[in-house]
């Protein structure tokens, strides 16, 4: 099991800290694994600088997929955008 860390916006660390947000839509440009644990430490895009603040989260799925992997078609996606349904 592996930690890591990545950088997350204020407002998206306070609604992971209150439970309103439980997934994470990233970038597939490091390996992550069910198991790991997520560090997100807050990042502040004005400042350009940590808060000091961090959460630590186990990874319990990892979905990945590619655009040319998806019903959609590029125009489409980028035309509308993603968006990701958590349910419970």
């Amino acid at each position: 099991m592996a930690n890591i860390y990545k950088k997350i916006w204020p407002d998206w660390f306070d609604d992971v800290q209150v439970g309103k947000k439980k997934f994470e839509l990233r970038l597939n440009d490091f390996v992550i694994r069910e198991g790991d644990t997520l560090v997100l430490q807050e990042w502040d895009p004005q400042t350009k600088e940590y808060t000091g603040r961090q959460i630590e989260k186990v990874v319990t799925d990892v979905s990945r997929f590619k655009i040319d992997e998806l019903f959609w078609s590029q125009s489409e996606i980028e035309n509308r955008g993603l968006q990701i349904i958590t349910l419970n």
